[in-house]
């Protein structure tokens, strides 16, 4: 069965996907959470000042430390960027790329730059406190923690080798007036090695829809 990591988008941790990997794994699958530098369980790390090149990190070392290869690797929102950056160096251990409601950057780009004027109004007025995390919007999870900043702003660096991974899926939630990712579903749309698949659900697809995103996900050749 496949090797699967899930990472959470901006605010969250990898606590919150447990129910979800409980479910994975009763079918058999092998799944890891992990937790971003300075968020949840690893909220105490927030004073290191970790940005985008650590998320990734923390990812790629999940790979590479546990041994992944033929790896579903799987990024909601934010978590987006993160796998791209993982995909991009460690393309050879990975099989799937799906895209939870998140985003798909190029070369160059950042979460402010794909982002809309809702959230980076949301950066801005969260990060009034101390300059360096982002509060959570009201009404997420009591688990979620200040975001840093730094991993919003910076820049991804590409070679392109991540568009090499053979499938690669974005799930697209198509019930909430905010949505950043039209432009990116119009983008993808027109790529031959895109899939898309929309569910009519708030961003946080994994908590709203469980069981239509484990539908969605085990259809995959990279699952079977």
């Amino acid at each position: 069965m496949a090797n699967v990591v899930i990472v959470p988008g901006g605010w969250h941790g990898g606590c919150e996907l447990s129910p979800f990997a409980r479910k994975l794994r009763a079918l058999g699958h092998e799944v890891f959470t992990p937790t971003l530098t300075g968020l949840g369980d690893r909220s105490h790390l927030a004073a290191t000042r970790p940005n985008l090149d650590t998320h990734i990190q923390d990812v790629a070392n999940v790979l590479e430390f546990e041994d992944l290869s033929s790896v579903v690797l799987c990024g909601h929102s934010y978590g987006g960027m993160v796998i791209t950056g993982v995909a991009d160096r460690l393309g050879d251990r990975i099989s799937a790329l799906v895209y939870i409601d998140a985003l798909v950057p190029e070369d160059g780009d950042s979460w402010w730059r794909l982002m809309n004027d809702y959230f980076r109004t949301i950066a801005i007025e969260g990060a009034d406190g101390d300059g360096f995390g982002v509060r959570p919007p009201a009404g997420m999870d009591p688990r979620c923690r200040p975001h840093p900043l730094a991993s919003f702003l910076q820049t991804i660096q590409l070679t392109g080798r991540w568009k090499q991974v053979r499938e690669k899926l974005f799930v697209y939630a198509t019930d909430w007036s905010d949505s950043p990712f039209p432009p990116t579903v119009t983008r993808l749309r027109k790529l031959p090695d895109w899939r898309i698949e929309e569910l009519p659900t708030r961003h946080n697809v994994i908590a709203a829809a469980p069981e239509q995103f484990l539908t969605i996900l085990t259809t995959l050749d990279a699952m079977k």
